[in-house]
């Protein structure tokens, strides 16, 4: 069976996506300070992709198709990842959050280190009793 020209469709614009979207482009190219602070940008993805077309009845042998296909690419910077010798922060831009599982996402790293410290003084009260 002859590949359909929608396939032919649907792959090129997949191949372009691919191309716009890739790893690079959530974490960026890693800026480096005099300090030697590494800078590491964070950035929103967000892609859609349709095609579609038709197959249209002919009195010929000769088969008739038509057909489209598109995408978009929407990247928008989040944050900013600092790496320096006394640890890792996240800078985070202007808040974005839009629903609550973007704030429960983003409230994530603080609870965690809450709780460590929690389990943390646990331990040592315990043991000093």
């Amino acid at each position: 069976m002859k590949d359909h020209p929608l396939h032919g469709l649907m792959d090129i614009a997949m191949e372009k996506i691919k191309e716009m979207v890739d790893s690079n482009t959530i974490i960026g190219e890693p800026i480096t300070m005099a300090d030697g602070t590494l800078i590491l940008p964070v950035s929103r993805v967000s892609f859609g992709f349709a095609s579609g077309g038709s197959d249209f009845p002919s009195k010929s042998p000769k088969e008739l198709f038509g057909g489209g296909s598109g995408g978009g690419v929407t990247i928008s910077p989040v944050a900013f990842l600092v790496i320096r010798e006394s640890g890792v922060k996240m800078l985070q831009l202007a808040s974005q959050e839009s629903n609550t599982t973007d704030r429960i996402i983003n409230a994530l790293p603080d609870v965690l280190d809450k709780l460590q410290e929690m389990f943390q003084k646990d331990k040592n009260g315990g043991a000093q009793e």
